[in-house]
């Protein structure tokens, strides 16, 4: 996920920092990616390249982080062109239908130095299902090219996140288990602090 961006998502809770502040993701340097074995030979991949949403990260109390993500479906990339086209259609994701997956964040509580779990609901389709993503805060500050570029300027964080689905769950289970109902879900996130002027 360029998702995520989809999604999600660096909300450590160990900076110095005595309030919530919202963070605003960089749909440019976002991605939700997802992946899959192949009826047991390989394992295969894809990502959704538009994704955007906000995070409200308290770096003092964890349980007060908050993640709002939006995920464009119809932004479904795997590099083949017609399983693209059956990963959206009907049988699948159905995008004309559902255009739209987004997870809202219920609690969150810090697992380690720059580790925290984030529950939330992921609503894909008509399917709305409890999911846990382990995040991890990759940094949290002045960006490396905010002294040559006005767009890197201010506060940002960076995360990983992952998390281990099984699609039956929501509603996009065909073929399974011959192709793999396990699906790891990785997401990649930098954003900033208020995001960007009109």
């Amino acid at each position: 996920m360029k998702y995520f961006a989809m999604i999600p998502t660096a909300l450590m809770a160990l900076s110095t920092a005595a309030m919530a502040e919202t963070y605003v993701l960089d749909p440019g340097h976002t991605e939700v990616r997802f992946y899959w074995n192949h009826a047991g030979l390989t394992r295969q991949s894809g990502e959704w390249t538009n994704i955007s949403g906000t995070i409200d990260f308290d770096g003092v109390d964890a349980a007060a982080t908050k993640a709002n993500i939006k995920i464009d479906a119809t932004s479904l990339h795997t590099g083949v062109e017609d399983l693209d086209a059956i990963l959206s259609g009907p049988d699948f994701f159905d995008v004309e239908t559902y255009p739209t997956i987004t997870f809202t964040s219920t609690s969150a509580f810090q697992t380690g130095a720059d580790t925290m779990r984030l529950i939330g609901d992921l609503k894909i389709k008509d399917t709305n299902v409890e999911v846990a993503l382990d995040l991890r805060r990759t940094f949290q500050g002045a960006h490396p090219m905010g002294g040559f570029f006005e767009y890197y300027e201010g506060t940002w964080l960076g995360a990983e996140a992952t998390s281990t689905l099984l699609r039956t769950n929501h509603g996009v289970g065909q073929f399974a288990p011959l192709t793999s109902d396990e699906i790891l879900l990785e997401i990649s996130a930098e954003m900033r602090a208020g995001g960007w002027p009109e």
